[in-house]
C-alpha cells in the first residue's frame, strides 16, 4: 500500500561462531594421542597423550587428563595433568586438581586440596615493564595465590 513493494531492509546473515566464542570438546572416553592444535577454547574430558598448543583457554574437566606439553593463553585444571604447562596469563587449579611437573605462567590461583608438585616459574610484569620472577615449590595440598605486588602468598 505504502511503497514502491520492494523491501529495502538486507536480510540479516548468520555468521559461524567466532573463535572467541566457539568451544572445542574432547568428552570422557575419547582418547587423542600426538599433537592437536586450536584458536578457540578447549575442553578435555577425555585424554591427551602428546603437545596441545591453543591460542586460547584450556580446560582440563574432573575427568579429564593431560599428559605431554600444553601452550596456552589461559587454563583451568580440575582433572589430572602431568609435564610442562605454559600458559601466558591466568593458570587456575582447582580443588579437584593433580598437577605434576613444570609450569610457567603469570597469574597463578591454587584452591586448597589441590594437588599441586611442580616447579613454577612466574614472569609478572610491572608498569616499568620490567619483569619479576618467582621461583617455588609449593607444598602439596597447599592453597597459593598472587597478591599485589607479584608476591605468591601459600597457606594451608
Amino acid at each position: 500500500m505504502f511503497g514502491n513493494g520492494k523491501n529495502t531492509e538486507e536480510p540479516k546473515k548468520t555468521s559461524p561462531a567466532t573463535p572467541s566464542t566457539a568451544l572445542n570438546v574432547l568428552v570422557k572416553g575419547t582418547a587423542l594421542e600426538g599433537t592437536l592444535r586450536c584458536e578457540s577454547d578447549l575442553r578435555v574430558d577425555g585424554a591427551i597423550k602428546g603437545k596441545l598448543n591453543c591460542q586460547a583457554k584450556v580446560i582440563i574437566g574432573p575427568t579429564g587428563s593431560v599428559d605431554g606439553e600444553i601452550h596456552c593463553q589461559n587454563a583451568v585444571i580440575e582433572g589430572v595433568f602431568k609435564g610442562k604447562l605454559t600458559v601466558t596469563e591466568l593458570l587456575n587449579v582447582r580443588e579437584t586438581a593433580e598437577v605434576d611437573g613444570e609450569i610457567n605462567t603469570n597469574k597463578l590461583i591454587v584452591q586448597s586440596g589441590a594437588k599441586f608438585n611442580v616447579s613454577c616459574r612466574m614472569e609478572i610484569g610491572t608498569s616499568n615493564g620490567a619483569a619479576k620472577n618467582f621461583e617455588g615449590k609449593p607444598a602439596q595440598d597447599a592453597a597459593t595465590k598472587v597478591v599485589a605486588g607479584g608476591k605468591a602468598q601459600v597457606g594451608n
